[in-house]
């Protein structure tokens, strides 16, 4: 699947720079960045999103204590 990005200047010049230096394509290494960090981005922004869902009252929790409870490990 093709996709576009852009770049502000300086980033794509270190980008350019590093592909000259490397002989690697810059597509290889932007697959690269967004393989390394796309777990870190879906853990911070769906856990966002769960707090977001908590203060608006669409998402409940429970205290460990509950849930020990209701597992019946409150020994």
């Amino acid at each position: 699947m093709a996709t576009s990005v852009r770049l502000d200047a300086e980033t794509e010049g270190r980008l350019d720079r590093l592909a000259d230096l490397t002989g690697r394509t810059k597509a290889y290494y932007i697959r690269e960045m967004i393989e390394r960090s796309i777990e870190d981005m879906e853990d911070y922004y769906l856990a966002a999103k769960v707090v977001e869902d908590i203060r608006a009252g669409r998402e409940t929790v429970s205290s460990l204590d509950d849930v020990e409870r209701r597992l019946g490990l409150d020994n």
